[in-house]
């Protein structure tokens, strides 16, 4: 195998960097995704809030986080309940970060995907040059000379088009979990807009039938 793509020429090298960068990538946006793919508690921190038991929620947080397994959507979520005066814009702004994180190393993937099977040609294209200057200089008797280097360099772009396959399966499985992720949070975030009044409407609803209650007790009073 080594031998093999030796005889691609001094072309390999950036195919193997490419592919090596592709692989470190992938590992770490394996793992990434792993870890957040774990069980989550958001459901519970919804809730906690809406029965107005918010330092509960905020513990569940805080150790989700110390342990490592705190979701991209209990962040958002953190940022929504600590900002209980604007959580819209606090869990935008949380959700963006969050996202940005997630795609982290994508566009080095992305680009590398491209960019793999062009090096890959380029290095072919040199390799023809090459097989016909040896044509050139030994004439047609040797056609196995022009052929050996034809095969040699055809290397290159096998092994360009390899690794833009091999790293194009996970980016696309990357950007699928981005989108469910992003849905999730999407959801979360809703959910706990409407729970974090779900509190100060069960304040205000005694004052409001109190009121009402003064009201038609007054108009009874002037009617009799």
């Amino acid at each position: 195998m080594w031998h093999i793509l030796v005889k691609g020429g001094w072309m390999m090298i950036p195919i193997v960097l490419c592919s090596l960068v592709a692989v470190a990538i992938i590992i770490d946006r394996l793992f990434y995704f792993w870890r957040v793919g774990k069980k989550n508690r958001a459901e519970e921190v919804i809730e906690l809030v809406r029965k107005g038991r918010v330092q509960e929620a905020i513990r569940i947080i805080d150790d989700a986080e110390e342990t490592g397994n705190s979701a991209p959507v209990m962040k958002v979520l953190y940022a929504g309940i600590t900002h209980a005066f604007e959580p819209e814009g606090a869990m935008e702004t949380a959700a963006v970060s969050e996202v940005s994180g997630m795609k982290r190393g994508l566009a080095a993937l992305d680009t590398i995907i491209t960019l793999s099977p062009l090096l890959g040609l380029l290095g072919t294209i040199i390799g023809m040059i090459n097989a016909f200057n040896v044509m050139a200089a030994s004439g047609l008797g040797q056609p196995h000379a022009v052929t050996g280097g034809v095969a040699e360099a055809l290397v290159c772009t096998a092994a360009g088009i390899f690794v833009a396959v091999v790293a194009l399966i996970p980016y696309n499985y990357f950007l699928a979990r981005i989108e469910r992720e992003t849905d999730l949070i999407e959801t979360a975030a809703t959910r706990l807009e409407l729970a974090l009044g779900a509190p100060a409407d069960a304040l205000r609803r005694p004052l409001i039938e109190s009121r009402q209650a003064d009201l038609h007790g007054s108009r009874r009073g002037v009617s009799a």
